[in-house]
């Protein structure tokens, strides 16, 4: 087939549904160079194979400036407002020896300890938000649930406090369905960026149990993080702990409700009080529709060769995670939702050196919502057929913009 005949990408018909195109794009161009609709032209790559080893390459690099500064300043790459909020020198936009130190720095904040101790938090958010709309009979499940619970868990988890929390829901709204006014995003950032910086203050006087009292410690003990580099972690913690959960438990709902067998099945393995079946559904409905459509942007530090295409030196590369974990060189039966899939090493969270640092929290917190949700409203169900939702646009991630549901009522409280 000629490249020509590649489908169209980034349109609507494309967003609701990408996974055709993406294989068409795996067997006939899986390295291919696309135009986005930012206009930046990058490299999809989207074979499994060539996707885990892109993920893990030193060549290809996360600093932005490799590429363009102006297409950054401009939102075209990158996270739109970071340049002028001064919140750079995250873990997405850097690359070792400063990416090592920073994440050794934030791994001693972010420890599987802290995750696990924060579990009985989350069941008590989960429990709070499902009581507050399961007397009405309908929901939305991205506005009433799957938005709040990791917003405001990641919060706590950050030392942000709780007066103070609807703000950031407010901002991480703004980020998540921009008003269609300009710069409405870049405002967001920038009010965070402000907010964190004088929280960091703050803590200093009073330093707590949270991650941002830790990455102060960190840096008091002579680790060297500066400011910036605390409020910039700080940032990058919270939008990339909300966004990817929501997206988890968005679109995993979502999922298993157009898959009522297997829904059925996870239904009786948790009346069961079985929590196997449970972990394996969120690494299943991880690789199947997850939150990550395409990994954060890389850009070629040289000339290289990738999945036998040229890749000039500043060219931005792009790994669809969408595609590569619906390659059947890799996956048996790779469109086929299976819940009690085995052999599941999907790149849902990344590879690499920078494989993502809150996937257990981000895990903890699907399981919690999926698992509770699901007994408490046993006969949940859509309210409106598949073609009328619409998907949030944007390059990265993928999720819904609305879910609404029906079941019958349940008087619950907070505490069960």
């Amino acid at each position: 087939m000629q490249r020509s005949e590649c489908p169209q990408l980034f349109g609507r018909e494309f967003g609701a549904d990408p996974y055709p195109a993406y294989a068409w794009l795996r067997e006939n161009a899986p390295v291919y160079k696309a135009e986005l609709p930012s206009g930046v032209a990058a490299w999809l790559v989207t074979r499994y194979a060539d996707a885990r080893a892109a993920l893990a390459d030193p060549r290809l690099s996360k600093n932005p400036d490799r590429h363009s500064a102006a297409a950054h300043h401009s939102g075209r790459v990158g996270i739109p407002g970071e340049r002028g909020a001064n919140v750079m020198t995250h873990l997405l936009n850097i690359d070792p020896p400063d990416h090592t130190r920073l994440r050794r720095l934030v791994a001693k904040a972010f420890t599987p300890r802290r995750v696990a101790a924060f579990e009985p938090r989350v069941r008590e958010l989960t429990a709070g938000l499902i009581a507050s709309f399961a007397g009405r009979g309908e929901a939305d499940l991205i506005h009433d649930f799957a938005f709040p619970l990791p917003i405001y868990a990641i919060c706590d988890m950050l030392g942000v406090p709780r007066e103070d929390q609807d703000d950031f829901r407010d901002w991480a709204g703004m980020m998540l369905h921009p008003s269609g006014k300009r710069g409405g995003v870049g405002r967001s950032v920038k009010r965070m960026r402000a907010y964190l910086g004088d929280l960091i203050h703050r803590k200093r006087a009073d330093l707590g149990d949270d991650l941002i009292s830790e990455l102060i410690r960190a840096s008091d003990d002579g680790e060297h993080l500066s400011e910036d580099e605390a409020a910039a972690m700080s940032f990058i913690l919270l939008f990339a702990g909300f966004e990817t959960t929501v997206n988890l438990i968005g679109n995993g709902l979502y999922t298993l409700l157009r898959h009522p067998a297997e829904l059925a099945d996870l239904r009786r393995s948790l009346a069961a009080g079985e929590e196997e079946l449970l972990a394996s559904a969120v690494e299943e409905l991880l690789r199947f529709d997850g939150p990550v459509e395409l990994a954060t942007w890389r850009f070629a530090r040289e000339p290289l060769e990738l999945g036998g295409q040229r890749v000039a030196a500043g060219d931005p590369v792009l790994v669809v995670l969408a595609g590569a974990d619906r390659d059947p060189r890799r996956f048996a039966r790779p469109d086929v939702l299976d819940l009690r899939r085995r052999d599941n090493q999907h790149l849902g969270y990344g590879h690499g050196i920078h494989y993502c640092l809150g996937a257990p929290l981000a895990r903890l917190e699907g399981r919690t919502a999926i698992g509770m949700l699901l007994s408490a409203l046993p006969d949940l169900r859509p309210a409106v057929d598949p073609d009328e939702l619409r998907w949030r646009g944007g390059l990265i991630m993928r999720g819904l913009r609305s879910l609404p549901v029906q079941f019958t009522p349940s008087h619950m409280t907070e505490s069960q």
